[in-house]
């Protein structure tokens, strides 16, 4: 199918008149009406810089990694619309097909490699440079056509430039309150500057139901839909807009029939959160008086008021990548011990889990990124525990924060992607070392040292828990991270996100043994990963003898709900019949019957 470039602007000029729904995935639950508030990713901060001669390959070997950068991100939106209706995914997948060969022998891509060579230009100016020269050409010529072309360079360009620079786009600073934000893609550290409130909904082109921008959505409970690879198409900023977070469906400039549906939709969601609320208070039991501690998975510090007010019986993961996120320093011990004692004294008297750093994967640190590189792979590179353990120096300050903070409430201390003992004895020494210091400075820190426990996300910690359990305290299995490594998928891949499936017999039997482990040597062990805040799977974590689930905020209600109309020794049969199953299929619908009935 070709598309002629009359055809294409007249498919635009339709777009931007008529109603159109377009299909994603629901991320987190609530539906919206309002106003669009398109990300503006077209100003960027040029700095421009003259370089040395030795500097000049340098330079061309970081212009042609934002290049592959960018071409990644072309791709992934690529195959993301391929879920789209033929008509669209061809039409935008010749657009991006563009895109892409703009990026690789193109009048652009050999400009800017020319001023760097010969003018000296850093890249992010010479790309700069060779936009602004092909505008000038074609700004007195009156066709669509090439306008269209030259628009089309000027997107390109950009995206390269945001790619070499690498910095947080500054136009979430301009969302209006309220607003429904649409994006190609947003990251975490994005996430981390949007507040409950300020932002009514948002959609994104790019992204899984799995990833962490969708895990961070559902924590601050703001609606939303990702992997709509059609919103880029023919929405005007302003254009009012439906959102159903819970359906996946976008609907741009919806009729009267439409806001009236969803007018109604919207206010039976309403009342039945509502409902979920009036158990707030009620006790965490199954109907034979088992108790579960549900506990909450916390991002940033603004979520804390949403915990309390879901009656979590504690923070059993906290999460304390939010305090070097969007910014070009390290945050030293004093400004750590600040946010932290400011969270466990809000939760008063009960416990607050704490995470050591696990930056790597999605979750970027800028000050990190720039010092120690990326590696080839995030997800399986220098991230959690190996780099804690390569910097004694920030987890040194994050200990003493920790400790010092300890003297607010109940902590614990969690350390992410262990591996093996020597890990965790490592990391006791660093702690011991670190109270003795404090000690030493005056600081009064407790006589017994908060718990020090590790998480479980990698099989092979799943695989030696006895041996760990002689150095740790606790435990908590991550099943995020533990579905990934165990089943090689990548969740946030657009490409292989439909197989990453928590029940895959493999998953089930690694939480099974670590729950009969931590029986056996008599450690606590939680779940927090969002299996655990998913009402589907309670029976089975039931069944397996957990008794501690940790979940984004808004699913502690779904969840006590669901526990509170299980019964225990039904759901530990039923649990064995399903971990004696071979087929991910079989056991759906073995657990799906399980809870129709229940």
């Amino acid at each position: 199918m070709q598309v002629t470039p009359q055809q294409t602007d007249q498919s635009k000029d339709a777009l931007v008149t008529g109603r159109r729904m377009i299909a994603g995935l629901g991320a987190s639950g609530g539906i919206v009406i309002g106003r669009a508030f398109v990300l503006d990713r077209q100003y960027i901060h040029v700095i421009r810089q003259t370089i040395p001669a030795d500097r000049i390959e340098e330079e061309v070997s970081a212009l042609h990694r934002g290049v592959d950068d960018s071409i990644e991100q072309l791709r992934r939106l690529k195959s993301q619309s391929g879920a789209l209706e033929a008509s669209a995914s061809d039409e935008l997948g010749f657009l991006l097909d563009a895109y892409i060969q703009m990026l690789t022998q193109s009048r652009l891509l050999r400009g800017a490699e020319e001023r760097i060579r010969q003018q000296k230009m850093n890249a992010v100016w010479a790309v700069s440079d060779v936009i602004d020269s092909i505008a000038a050409q074609f700004s007195g010529i009156k066709d669509r056509y090439i306008a269209a072309r030259a628009a089309d360079i000027r997107e390109v360009g950009l995206r390269l430039m945001r790619c070499l620079i690498g910095e947080t786009d500054r136009a979430l600073d301009n969302t209006p309150s309220g607003a429904i934000l649409i994006a190609e893609e947003l990251s975490p550290a994005d996430m981390a500057r949007l507040q409950p409130g300020n932002v009514g909904a948002f959609v994104t082109a790019i992204g899984g139901a799995e990833g962490h921008t969708a895990i961070m959505a559902r924590a601050l409970g703001i609606p939303a839909v990702l992997g709509a690879a059609d919103i880029i198409r023919g929405l005007s900023g302003g254009d009012t807009v439906i959102v159903d977070g819970i359906r996946g469906e976008v609907i741009l400039r919806p009729t009267d029939a439409d806001l009236t549906l969803y007018g109604k939709r919207r206010e039976e969601w309403l009342a039945a959160r509502a409902k979920l609320l009036s158990q707030r208070d009620l006790p965490s039991e199954t109907r034979d008086k088992v108790q579960i501690d549900l506990h909450a998975n916390i991002e940033l510090p603004v979520e804390v008021s949403t915990v309390l007010q879901n009656g979590a019986s504690g923070i059993g993961l906290l999460r304390s990548e939010f305090m070097f996120m969007n910014k070009s320093y390290l945050p030293d011990e004093e400004e750590q011990y600040q946010e932290l004692a400011g969270i466990v004294s809000q939760m008063k008297d009960l416990p607050v889990t704490i995470r050591t750093l696990d930056i790597g994967g999605e979750k970027l640190a800028v000050a990190l990124q720039n010092e120690m590189g990326s590696g080839p792979n995030p997800a399986l590179g220098l991230r959690g525990v190996r780099l804690s353990l390569r910097r004694e120096d920030l987890l040194e300050a994050q200990l003493a924060a920790i400790l010092r903070a300890s003297l607010h409430g109940r902590v614990r201390v969690l350390v992410p992607m262990v591996v093996t003992v020597a890990e965790m004895v490592r990391v006791r020494q660093v702690y011991h070392r670190v109270a003795d210091r404090l000690r030493d400075q005056g600081h009064n820190i407790p006589p017994e040292l908060p718990p020090l426990g590790a998480m479980i996300e990698i099989p092979a910690a799943a695989l030696s828990i006895d041996a760990l359990a002689r150095e740790c305290d606790f435990f908590a299995i991550g099943t995020n991270d533990l579905t990934q490594y165990t089943l090689a998928i990548d969740r946030s891949d657009d490409q292989v996100a439909q197989s990453y499936d928590p029940l895959h017999p493999a998953i089930l039997r690694l939480i099974h043994e670590v729950s009969k482990a931590s029986k056996r040597n008599n450690i606590p062990l939680s779940v927090c990963g969002e299996m655990a805040g998913d009402p589907r799977y309670t029976p089975l974590f039931l069944g397996m003898g957990l008794r501690n689930l940790s979940m984004s905020p808004g699913s502690l209600l779904p969840v006590k709900q669901r526990l509170r109309r299980l019964d225990s020794r039904t759901s530990e049969y039923q649990t064995r019949q399903i971990l004696d199953q071979w087929d991910p299929a079989r056991i759906a619908v073995m657990l799906d019957d399980f809870n129709d009935l229940a």
